[in-house]
């Protein structure tokens, strides 16, 4: 960082000298504010980059009483979804000027939730992100009775916890409707672990667009996430063959059964077609390429922030946001053989 002509850090009043402007015009620049021409606020960006201007957070927080840090209470960060819903939280943080302090559970139990929140306490935090998609989080977070904003991401929230999810639900009834559309009357379900807020809802929207059909509940297994447990389903499903199609829980799941059908002789689609969750970047790389769902986390972490931002500066009420996702259509499925 240069020094000023003074030999000290250069301070926001030294922009301003070298820019010809306000402290305030410098203020807003910095901040961001929409009201400053182009021509403005390029002569300040430039007189920062001359002089190595950084802003002191420091003082900044002593003058608003904030910490311009947000916690990020998270589990599971080993999962693609948690994990890339977390580095959207992380940019759309950044983006509205705050930083993250992140706390990742062992296990997620209330001592745990509790010793977590008390530690963003103490730091200050001005708001509270939770990324651990259980379904007894939020009463954990009830009993707590926070006096700063709380954003549960992966759930609707309730009174007193706002909530920031995609719509899990609608995407799973999208992959389901898909297979129907295609001629598909038995299929089955590879679920996540059922205290997951997220897995419960893909399950339940199989079993709705099921019955909107007309057509009875298919086979329903529960795995781990993970490619293994994926796999070990796989090998199942293939020496039981009731099922002409498979909704699968996420993209990992999806590649331990394709593995597993391949060295069973199902073939993917002719067989059996196949769809995922989640849409990682492997996914279109599979043997087939994957059809699945795709959820946008980038969105998932700019309404969360939205929302959060909102309460911080502007005091607004507990409220709830739903970011829908979209179907990607890819090899790994086709009519059944029947209806060829």
């Amino acid at each position: 960082m240069a020094k000023s002509s003074k030999g000290r850090m250069p301070r926001l009043e030294d922009v301003a000298d070298v820019a010809g402007v306000s402290h305030q015009t410098v203020s807003r620049v910095v901040n961001n504010h929409p009201n400053v021409s182009k021509a403005t606020r390029e002569k300040v960006e430039a007189a920062i980059a001359e002089l190595g201007y950084r802003r002191n957070t420091a003082a900044r927080s002593l003058v608003t009483r904030r910490s311009q840090t947000i916690g990020v209470l998270a589990s599971e960060l080993a999962q693609y979804g948690p994990a890339n819903t977390l580095l959207g939280v992380e940019q759309a943080a950044r983006d509205g000027g705050y930083f993250v302090s992140i706390a990742a559970l062992r296990e997620v139990s209330r001592d745990a939730i509790s010793d977590a929140v008390s530690h963003f306490m103490d730091q200050a935090v001005d708001g509270i992100v939770v990324l651990v998609p259980h379904s007894d989080t939020l009463l954990a977070l009830d009993e707590m009775e926070l006096s700063i904003p709380v954003v549960a991401v992966g759930s609707l929230g309730n009174s007193n916890v706002s909530g920031a999810m995609v719509d899990q639900r609608h995407g799973a009834k999208l992959a389901v409707e898909h297979l129907i559309g295609l001629g598909h009357r038995q299929i089955g379900h590879v679920s996540g672990p059922p205290d997951w807020t997220d897995a419960g809802e893909r399950a339940e929207g199989w079993r709705e667009a099921l019955r909107e059909a007309g057509l009875p509940d298919g086979h329903l297994a529960e795995g781990d996430w993970s490619a293994g447990s994926g796999y070990d389903i796989g090998r199942t499903l293939a020496a039981k063959r009731n099922a002409t199609a498979v909704f699968v829980g996420n993209d990992q799941m999806a590649l331990g059964l394709l593995r597993a059908f391949a060295e069973a002789g199902v073939r993917v689609p002719d067989d059996v077609s196949v769809v995922g969750f989640d849409d990682q970047p492997e996914s279109g790389y599979f043997t087939p390429p994957l059809t699945t769902v795709r959820q946008d986390f980038e969105e998932l972490g700019r309404r969360c922030m939205d929302i959060m931002l909102k309460e911080i500066e502007a005091g607004a009420a507990v409220s709830s946001t739903v970011v829908t996702p979209e179907l990607v259509l890819r090899a790994s499925t086709a009519p059944p053989a029947a209806a060829g």
